[in-house]
């Protein structure tokens, strides 16, 4: 089939039009870019949501925060094309070719993944690449990607990477995953029945309420995978009810540790089984629990002690965490959007540091949190988002920023730190 190429300026000259139709406006139009060339052309920070891309080439372009919501991409060629921190919410992406395709960070909540096809009128199957390439292809990079209630049925997607991905609901029946990589993707919820996951690497997923009914699980790699089995003593083991021991521990900070008892769940497994959002929570203990998913939304949680505890997933948006621990801790894709996390002043004046040191912090939320004079050393922030922070003070010495979100005036802030 013969393709229909455009140039950049035609290109912002749709996507000018595209907008005023968004907007209801005179003189505009719907993109539809069906059956054309747009390799390596940019569409990067464009929103392109509700337009039509059906079997359109996109070799090698940049994509780069754009936004193609509700998008119609349906047996497209994305191979190579740099799609980091896109957004394709419920985007239909059947029979689309991302063999070698970035997808870093991607929210595809709802997209649509399964096998399709595209058959011209004289019955030839439209391909691109090898015709053996379908779906995810090989090699597409989707660590981090938000993949929510994806349908992947029938995809191929042999050596992928989704590390550290959220497919919370994925329906990925009969899917070749033969050698992908799902180091520490959320796959709650998750059905993988009939699934080819030959040497899949799923070190560090999570995988509670997985369905794999005839799965291939042959040579994966399950090393430290939660699963639904608790990994400590659970919420029924607490020493009372979740609301007698902050009632306990109310009364121990009242009295200053006089009476009552310190909030202590070490150890334990409490993994979404409790909300301690809007609670006052100050100097809890809470080492090498296991926390994940839970919500400490908008709690005071000042000089806590959560070191190495696992926090992935975990809500800790707009939470004051002055002064806190949190050295070692696992924080993959949480959220700490807005969360107060520089030093507490104490009564005699001295000052608690709050201490990350360690932690992993892939894929986090810290989009306008304060880290002013945090400790941050050696902490993993690959990919985080970090835009809108005040890292005034921040000690950084080794810490990982590559892929990190920063705006240039962070990125110069940090070259004069470095």
């Amino acid at each position: 089939m013969q393709l229909t190429r455009i140039d950049q300026i035609e290109l912002d000259d749709v996507l000018r039009k595209h907008v005023m139709f968004r907007q209801a406006r005179m003189g505009g139009a719907r993109a539809v870019l069906a059956y054309h060339d747009l390799s390596c052309l940019s569409l990067a920070g464009q929103d392109f949501s509700h337009a039509d891309f059906t079997g359109a080439v996109f070799y090698q372009a940049d994509l780069r925060d754009s936004k193609l919501d509700y998008a119609v991409l349906f047996g497209t060629d994305m191979r190579q094309a740099n799609m980091q921190n896109i957004g394709l919410i419920r985007a239909d992406m059947r029979g689309a070719c991302l063999r070698g395709t970035t997808l870093v960070n991607a929210d595809m909540t709802g997209v649509d993944l399964r096998e399709g096809v595209i058959t011209t009128r004289e019955g030839e199957v439209l391909t691109h690449g090898d015709k053996n390439e379908n779906s995810f292809n090989i090699g597409a990079d989707l660590s981090g990607a938000n993949l929510s209630q994806a349908r992947l049925s029938g995809a191929i997607a042999v050596n992928c990477d989704f590390s550290d991905a959220t497919m919370r609901g994925c329906k990925i029946i009969r899917a070749s995953l033969q050698g992908a990589k799902f180091e520490g993707a959320n796959l709650e919820y998750a059905d993988l029945s009939m699934c080819d996951m030959r040497q899949a690497n799923l070190r560090g997923a999570i995988l509670i309420n997985v369905t794999t009914n005839l799965a291939n699980l042959t040579d994966a790699d399950l090393t430290g995978a939660l699963t639904d089995k608790p990994i400590g003593p659970t919420l029924t083991d607490l020493p009372g009810t979740p609301d007698a021991m902050l009632r306990d521990h109310m009364e121990w900070l009242n009295s200053e540790g006089k009476s009552g008892k310190r909030f202590d769940v070490s150890g334990y497994d409490l993994r979404r089984g409790v909300s301690f959002s809007r609670m006052h929570l100050t100097m809890m203990r809470g080492q090498r629990a296991m926390l994940f998913g839970t919500d400490f939304s908008d709690t005071q949680l000042q000089a806590a002690d959560l070191s190495c505890a696992d926090l992935r997933h975990a809500n800790f948006m707009a939470a004051d965490m002055r002064g806190s621990d949190f050295r070692n801790a696992r924080l993959n894709n949480a959220s700490l959007q807005g969360a107060q996390l520089m030093p507490l002043i104490l009564n005699n004046g001295r000052e608690m540091t709050t201490d990350f040191s360690g932690a992993s912090l892939r894929y986090a939320n810290l989009s306008g949190a304060c880290l002013r004079q945090i400790k941050l050393r050696g902490a993993d922030l690959s990919s985080a988002n970090l835009l809108g922070c005040d890292l005034t003070g921040a000690d950084l010495t080794n810490a990982r920023l590559e892929g990190a979100r920063l705006n240039p005036g962070q990125q110069e802030l940090l070259r004069q730190m470095a």
